[in-house]
């Protein structure tokens, strides 16, 4: 299915129904006096968070929801049936906007979570409630009130601990497929990975965590440039990001402090509390120089980035490394944990 991270959608609550206007008529029974039913209520619309799914494709397709009207009331003081609400399942991640007002209505991020979206109409009365001492057959009815109509901005944030950051062809989609069980695609050119990729990470024994592979970022990103930024959202969510960072890069290409550079500044340029999150220097590709090499560009490294926090050595392609950096993680998951 297509990743999709953003749609709009309208929504339409159900209207109340009509009151009713009637009067008891048996044989036998005079003046039998007012007895129209109330209509009955609207129905809602809510939006339902549930991880059977992870994209909103299927909103491209299917925009409009409404909620079942309630039916007019009838005679006898017979309550007309109200509509039935109108459950929408999204993704976990979903944030909701109105695109009118540009408010923030909610943001799903528990499976089951309920948000409502669209309020019904009320019932209106029958005559029955305006009957009194002075007034022994009322013609009064109020009408049902219209259901609540919006026009909403679906965006959605993949939730996840830990997300990849670097360059394209840095190993980010590699790292992800050796760590876990997620199979983006992985090629020797650029852009390789096209949109977000989510994979569960096992530690021993229940332990685990969830990782995000995004595009790759080139310098310019901010400005339009490759993939642009569109993909940075879904690590708002995220407790740690893992700078990749190519430490063996071919002739030609800018080398690993100048990639980190270019790509921390499109960071800031997209959000400065993502620029501030937790992020670690992974340093990936160490297979293709000797040990003695290895160490002398890996500090090299450092110095040119005056880099404090952790940093990793890993080879994506053959696994060396990541049960370290597995194990690093989820320590510091847990320690994020409430």
């Amino acid at each position: 299915m297509k990743f999709v991270d953003e749609a709009t959608i309208r929504v339409k609550a159900g209207n109340g129904g009509h009151g009713c206007l009637s009067f008891r008529r048996e044989k036998f029974v005079a003046k039998g006096g007012p007895d129209g039913g109330d209509g009955g209520h609207g129905g809602d619309v809510w939006l339902v968070a549930d991880d059977a799914t992870n994209t909103l494709a299927d909103f491209r397709v299917a925009r409009k929801f409404q909620a079942q009207n309630g039916e007019p009331g009838a005679g006898r003081n017979r309550t007309g049936r109200s509509g039935d609400d109108l459950d929408v399942i999204v993704p976990c991640g979903t944030v909701v906007h109105d695109v009118d007002t540009g408010e923030l209505i909610g943001d799903l991020t528990v499976i089951g979570q309920r948000l409502r979206v669209a309020a019904a109409g009320r019932g209106g009365l029958g005559n029955t409630h305006f009957k009194s001492s002075v007034n022994r057959a009322p013609r009064k009815t109020t009408q049902g009130t219209p259901g609540e109509a919006r026009h909403l901005r679906l965006e959605l944030k993949l939730l996840a601990d830990v997300g990849l950051v670097g360059l394209p062809n840095a190993g980010k989609s590699t790292l992800i497929r050796a760590m876990s069980a997620a199979r983006p695609k992985v090629a020797d050119y650029p852009f390789t990975t096209l949109h977000p990729a989510l994979g569960v990470v096992s530690v021993g024994s229940l332990q685990s965590f969830v990782m995000a592979d995004i595009p790759g970022l080139i310098e310019g990103a901010a400005e339009g440039a490759g993939l642009g930024m569109q993909f940075l959202k879904h690590l708002q969510r995220t407790r740690l990001l893992l700078h990749v960072v190519d430490i063996a890069p071919p002739a030609g290409a800018s080398q690993p402090a100048a990639q980190f550079r270019a790509i921390e500044q499109e960071l800031g340029k997209f959000s400065a509390e993502l620029a501030d999150k937790p992020r670690w220097l992974v340093i990936n590709k160490i297979d293709l120089l000797p040990a003695a090499d290895l160490a002398a560009a890996r500090q090299e490294l450092c110095n040119a980035l005056g880099w404090q926090g952790p940093v990793y050595g890993v080879s994506a392609l053959s696994g060396k490394g990541t049960d370290k950096l597995a194990q690093g993680i989820m320590r510091f998951v847990e320690s994020q944990k409430p």
